[in-house]
C-alpha cells in the first residue's frame, strides 16, 4: 500500500474504548511522528490511520486530518478514488477523546451535543459527502466511531479476523458518530438494535451475512482487493459514480417522487461530462470506454 507520513499527530493517550489490548496509554509515536499517513498513487488517495499501539483509536487532529483529505479528495480532479486503511491489528477502536483539546471552562448543557455535532458527526458526514468513492479496508477490530467510520464508507473490504463491535452499551452510552442513521438503513431496525442494545463483537463473516461488510478475504489478501477495487473506481466515470453516490445516499430520507426528481436531475447532469459521452461513443462504436474522470 502506497503511503508517505502526513501528520495529524496528537497526544497520544488511549480513551474509552475499553477493548482489551489497546496498548498502553504512555506508548507511541512522539509529537512528531504522522499518525494519519497518505499517498496519492493512479488516482486513489490512500489514508491510513496509524496508531497501531492504541489500536488507532482516533484523536481530534486524526479526525480534522481525515476530514481534510476526504475534502481535498472531492475537489482534486486527480482523485478518483480513496481508500481509507489502517496500520495494525486494529482498524479504529474508537474515539480518543483524550486527544481533544483542553476545554476551557466547566462544562454546560449543550456541550455534549455540540462537541457530538462537531466533531463524531463531521467525520461520518465527511465520508457519506465526499464526491469519489471510499472504500474502507478493514484490517482488525473497528468498533464505536470505529465501526460507523467503515459503514459510512460506499464499500467496505474487510479482513476475515477483523470484528466490528458497538461498544457504547458497554460503556452506558448512546451510539453516535450516526450509527442510528446507518444501521437501520443497511441491516433494518431490528438487527440495528441488536447490534447495539448487546454490544456483541460481530466477526467479519457474519457482518458479510449481514450485508455490513461487501468481502471479507484472508488479511494478506486485503491490501490487494482495496487496490484492484479502487484502481476500477479510478478508471471509470468520475462524475457519474459521484452522482450514483449521492442519489443512493439519499434515497432512503425521501418519497419515490423526490426520488425520481432527483435521478432525471443527476442524469441531466451527468450528460453534459465527457465521459458520459466516452460511454455512449463506445458502446455504439462497439469498443472500450476511456475514462477521464470529467
Amino acid at each position: 500500500m502506497p503511503v508517505s507520513g502526513e501528520a495529524g499527530a496528537g497526544p497520544d493517550e488511549h480513551a474509552r474504548t475499553g477493548l482489551p489490548d489497546a496498548g498502553p496509554e504512555a506508548a507511541g509515536p512522539g509529537p512528531g511522528a504522522a499518525t494519519v499517513l497518505h499517498s496519492l498513487d493512479g488516482g486513489v488517495s490512500w489514508i491510513t490511520l496509524n496508531r497501531p499501539e492504541a489500536m488507532n483509536a482516533v484523536t481530534w487532529d486524526q479526525r480534522e486530518r481525515i476530514i481534510a483529505l476526504l475534502a481535498d479528495a472531492s475537489a482534486d480532479p486527480g482523485v478518483r478514488a480513496v481508500v481509507l486503511t489502517a496500520t495494525g491489528r486494529g482498524f479504529c477502536a474508537g474515539a480518543d477523546l483524550r486527544g481533544a483539546p483542553a476545554p476551557a471552562r466547566e462544562r454546560v448543557p449543550g456541550d455534549v451535543a455540540r462537541t457530538i455535532r462537531l466533531g463524531a458527526q463531521r467525520l461520518i458526514a465527511a465520508v457519506l459527502d465526499c464526491e469519489k468513492p471510499v472504500i474502507a479496508a478493514v484490517n482488525g477490530t473497528a468498533a464505536g466511531i470505529g465501526a460507523h467510520l467503515a459503514f459510512a464508507c460506499d464499500l467496505v473490504l474487510a479482513a476475515d479476523t477483523a470484528t466490528f463491535i458497538e461498544v457504547f452499551v458497554r460503556r452506558g452510552l448512546v451510539p453516535d458518530g450516526g450509527g442510528a442513521y446507518l444501521l437501520p438503513r443497511l441491516v433494518g431496525p431490528q438487527r440495528a438494535k441488536e447490534l447495539m442494545f448487546f454490544g456483541d463483537a460481530l466477526t467479519a463473516a457474519d457482518a458479510e451475512r449481514l450485508g455490513l461488510v461487501n468481502r471479507t478475504v484472508p488479511g494478506g489478501d486485503l491490501e490487494a482487493l482495496a487496490e484492484e477495487w479502487a484502481g476500477r473506481l479510478a478508471a471509470g466515470p468520475t462524475r457519474a459514480l459521484a452522482l450514483t453516490k449521492q442519489l443512493v445516499n439519499a434515497s432512503l430520507d425521501g418519497d419515490r417522487a423526490t426520488a425520481f426528481a432527483a435521478e432525471a436531475a443527476a442524469q441531466e447532469i451527468n450528460m453534459t461530462t465527457r465521459d458520459a459521452n466516452e460511454g455512449v461513443a463506445s458502446f455504439v462504436e462497439r469498443r472500450s470506454p476511456e475514462y477521464r474522470g470529467c
